[in-house]
């Protein structure tokens, strides 16, 4: 895809077996998308929860990262490619039912909330892992190249006073990682201005097979009520369904 504010993006749209572009079927977004399927199996577990009719057939747009600390660490530009340019190809080519889910680890989380917080109701629900929340005082990642872009976007998340979207927020993260403290914190802040958000504290550390463990259950249950929230959301917001 060409022509986004962060110029070229690629991603590779994956289809339940048997399913036509016609049918209007949920939509999974994935940061890291081929990371997610090679390293943490997303995809076969995916395939396998359609199988058993643990959740409904559902596609999944894998991302490409790209160049992904500039994209991924709160770059405004990055979230209005993905809602702007990235999204609308994929509604183009593919029917869609409701509001996508997205998701993404450490950084991708990141970039996954910004991307909703910019441009709220663009989804439906938010699979955030591990997510990369810096803070002042908290973290000691203060060489990262955009530490000052990324604490000042978990600042205003932290000061807001309303609820900013009405997707529903899953968070986990493992105890044995450095970003434990911040994402306690995000979800502490995210409830106290009305959100609908959830942590789970899990075993393990920043690495992919701790994230993929997450999958069953948090993943499949967020996805199996997607339909259900998004019909809602779609009746609240005169949405095509």
């Amino acid at each position: 895809m060409t022509g986004t504010p962060v110029g070229d993006v690629d991603l590779t749209v994956v289809t339940p077996v048997g399913s036509r572009r016609a049918d209007p079927l949920p939509l999974l977004v994935a940061h890291d998308g081929p990371e997610y399927s090679r390293r943490a199996h997303l995809v076969s577990t995916l395939r396998a929860a359609i199988e058993s009719g643990r959740i409904p057939p559902t596609r999944v747009a894998l991302l490409e990262p790209g160049a992904r600390n500039q994209r991924y660490a709160a770059n405004p530009d990055w979230a209005d490619a993905l809602t702007g340019h990235v999204l609308p190809a994929i509604r183009a080519a593919y029917a869609s039912a409701g509001r996508p889910t997205v998701m993404g680890a450490s950084l991708g989380a990141l970039a996954s909330l910004q991307a909703e917080w910019r441009h709220p109701g663009t989804f439906g629900a938010l699979f955030l892992q591990s997510g990369s929340f810096f803070r002042k005082r908290v973290d000691d990642e203060e060489d990262f190249e955009f530490w000052n872009r990324v604490t000042a976007f978990v600042t205003g998340v932290r000061r807001a006073r309303k609820r900013r979207t009405d997707a529903r927020i899953v968070m986990t993260c493992n105890v044995d990682e450095g970003n434990l403290t911040n994402n306690r914190q995000m979800a502490q802040a995210l409830s106290a201005s009305g959100h609908d958000v959830v942590l789970h504290e899990l075993p393990g550390r920043h690495d992919w097979r701790h994230w993929e463990a997450a999958f069953d259950p948090f993943l499949l249950t967020l996805l199996q009520g997607s339909v259900h929230l998004n019909r809602r959301a779609g009746e609240a917001h005169g949405a095509d369904a």
